[in-house]
C-alpha cells in the first residue's frame, strides 16, 4: 500500500513538472549559450565576479551525441572545459544582427601601445583645492567617443597640444 501512495505521488509530480517542460532540440550547425554554474564547470573556468553573466556564448553545435547531450565548440580561452553538455546547460541563441559588435580599428604596436591623440576639448571647468584654482578641460581622444572624455589640467593640456586652444 505504501508502495502504491509512492508511485502516485510521483507519478502526479511528474504530470506537473512534463506540463512546464519543452522539449529542446538542436540542430547541427544551430548556436547555443551555455550555463554559467560550478556543475558546468564555467564557473571554475572564469574569474569569480559579483556581476558574472549567467550564460556565455554563443557556442556553435558541433554534433548530437544522444538524444539530450551535444558537443559545442567552445573558443581557446575555455579549452579547460568538455566540449559536451545536456540540453539544461544550455539556451538557444537567437540570432539578431543588433547582437554584433564591431570593434574599433586600433593601430597597436609591437610594444602593445597604440598611437591617440586629442581631437578637441569639450568642456572647461576650475576645482577648487584648499584656497587653490586648478583649471581643468574635458578632451575628446581620438580613439573614443564623447562617453570616454577625459579631465585633464588645462596647463598641460596647453604645454603638449597648444593648437587646440587656437
Amino acid at each position: 500500500m505504501i508502495k502504491e501512495k509512492v508511485k502516485a505521488a510521483q507519478d502526479r509530480q511528474k504530470s506537473y513538472d512534463d506540463k512546464r517542460r519543452k522539449p529542446l532540440e538542436f540542430q547541427v550547425d544551430d548556436h547555443v549559450f551555455l550555463k554559467v554554474s560550478s556543475v558546468t564547470g564555467v564557473g571554475r573556468a572564469l574569474k569569480s565576479r559579483n556581476l558574472s553573466p549567467k550564460f556565455i556564448g554563443p557556442f556553435k553545435v558541433l554534433s548530437k551525441i544522444a538524444p539530450l547531450t551535444y558537443q559545442t565548440a567552445p573558443p581557446l580561452n575555455l579549452s579547460n572545459l568538455h566540449p559536451v553538455f545536456h540540453v539544461s546547460k544550455v539556451m538557444k541563441y537567437v540570432s539578431d544582427p543588433s547582437h554584433v559588435i564591431d570593434h574599433d580599428p586600433v593601430q597597436v604596436r609591437e610594444n602593445l601601445s597604440c598611437n591617440v591623440y586629442p581631437v578637441r576639448i569639450a568642456d572647461h571647468s576650475v576645482k577648487q583645492l584648499r584656497g587653490k584654482e586648478i583649471p581643468l578641460v574635458k578632451v575628446i581622444w581620438s580613439s573614443s567617443d564623447e562617453g570616454d572624455a577625459t579631465w585633464k589640467t588645462e596647463t598641460r593640456i596647453r604645454e603638449l597640444y597648444p593648437e587646440l586652444f587656437v
